[in-house]
This record gives structure tokens, sequence and C-alpha cells, in this order.
């Protein structure tokens, strides 16, 4: 397992010395800006990770229209699960897989939004079409899709993968949504979906604690993830992907909590 911390595309593309500030060599590129999924941005990155040392693990690619972090709007706002964005968001999917392989980036990460828990939901097979038509595109090119965990249950996200079937599929693991959106215990959706899991989000937070919002985000280590033995069990389960931090605050308080979590994930490793 190698640490590595998300890092956004920008500069056109001149960007990673957030990854090597903290002796790191992998990323996450993370963009919600399509206007920079071109073949030179990809060039000027692809050239400027080589030379800072940086693996670019996989491209999280952000989709155009409305994104609303909670329960109330969140449902109809995110992903790939509202009709009207539906086709703009495929598109630009698809975007992402080609700046993928430009980048030299094996996949594409997004949140696919508030998948729904019953099947029989007229708005369940639509959805998981639209899945499909991203993943069996990226997989023509290459290319593998992978959902951040977040907004669907274990059990669903498990029942999509299975339902698209493309075989390219994987889950970026954010255990702290898990948690935030008070959809499961992230120790425990290893058992459920174990084997798809490509690569982790490090990082932390409490389950909602009133019917509107999200729970609270915090540093790693401080709520309810549980770290060590969250590693323990992806150690038993065979994981070997990457450990990408995130930490959803800005300015020196960020820095000085990734400082923090890299050198407490080696603890933890060893």
């Amino acid at each position: 397992m190698e640490i590595g911390v998300l890092n956004s595309l920008t500069n056109g593309g001149r960007c990673f010395e957030h990854v090597s500030q903290f002796g790191l060599h992998v990323c996450q590129l993370v963009s919600w800006d399509l206007s920079l999924a071109t073949p030179e941005i990809a060039a000027t990155a692809k050239a400027e990770a080589a030379r800072a040392g940086v693996r670019i693990c996989a491209m999280w690619g952000g989709v155009p229209g409305p994104a609303k972090w909670n329960f109330t709007e969140g449902p109809v706002t995110l992903g790939l699960v509202p009709p009207e964005h539906r086709r703009e968001r495929v598109a630009a999917l698809k975007r992402w897989v080609d700046f993928s392989v430009w980048v030299g980036a094996p996949a594409v990460i997004t949140h696919c939004g508030f998948i729904p828990e019953n099947m029989t939901d007229p708005n369940y097979a639509p959805v998981v079409a639209a899945i499909r038509e991203v993943a069996e595109y990226g997989k023509a090119k290459g290319i593998g899709f992978w959902f951040e965990t977040g907004q669907e249950t274990p059990i669903v996200l498990l029942r999509t993968i299975e339902q698209v079937g493309t075989g390219n599929l994987g889950i970026n693991l954010d255990p702290a949504n898990l948690i935030l959106y008070g959809k499961g215990n992230p120790i425990d959706s290893l058992d459920v979906f174990g084997p798809y899991v490509r690569n982790i989000h490090v990082k932390d937070g409490f389950y909602p604690t009133e019917g509107k919002n999200l729970g609270r985000e915090v540093p790693v280590g401080q709520g309810r993830v549980r770290f060590p033995e969250f590693m323990r069990r992806l150690k038993e389960i065979g994981f070997t992907g990457e450990l990408i931090i995130e930490r959803e605050i800005g300015g020196d308080e960020q820095i000085r909590d990734i400082r923090q979590c890299v050198t407490d994930l080696k603890k933890w490793l060893a």
C-alpha cells in the first residue's frame, strides 16, 4: 500500500508541488473543470508528474451541473441519477476517460449519486444503463471506471457493479463517506464489496446526527472509521492499492493535518 494525496489539476497541468511537499510519490488527480480535459493539458501534466516523480493512480472527474452535498437536494442533483443532467454528465465522464488515456491514468473515479436502493424503482435501470455506457467507453480504451463510495449503501454498490457487468468497474472506498452519509460501517463494507476496492480515500468523520445534513468530517484518527482496525482488515483481504489522503479543508490546517496523517499511516502500516 502506497501513501498518496488528492491533487487538483491546476496551472495548466503544472501542479504536483502539493504532492511533493509531503514527500509522496502518488496522487489522484482531481478536477471539476471539463475545459481542462485537453490533450495539451494532459501532456503537460504527464510531463510534470514525471519530472516530480509522481505517479497518477487515477483521475477523479467531476461533472457539470448542480451538486448539493446533503440529504435534501443531493438525491436530485448528484451524479448520474438526475435524468435531466444524465446525458451531459455521461458525455463529461467520457471526456475524463479520454483525458485519463492522454495523462496515463488507469481509471476514472466519480460519484454516481444516490443510486436507488429499490431495483424496481423506474430510475434504477436508466442509471445502470448510463454507468454501463461510461464503463464500456472506458473499457474500449483500457480505462477502468471506479465508484467513489458515499451516497449508496454497500449492497447497492455491489448490486450495481454486478448489473453493469463490464469487468472494468472498481471502487474508490472513502470510509468516511460511508459514515458521513450514514450508509454503513467501512470495516464491515469490505465483507460486501472488498474484491472490488481499488484504492482508498483516507478520510475520517462522524455519523449524521440530524436528518438533513451529512455528518462532520474530522482529521484522520479522530472520527469513527477506526483506522488501525480498518488498515488491518485491508491487509487481511489482500488489498495492495493506494491510500490517498483527503482533507476537505484548506490552508495551513489542511497541510498540518495531511502531514500528521502521513505519519500516522506509516505507523499503522508498520
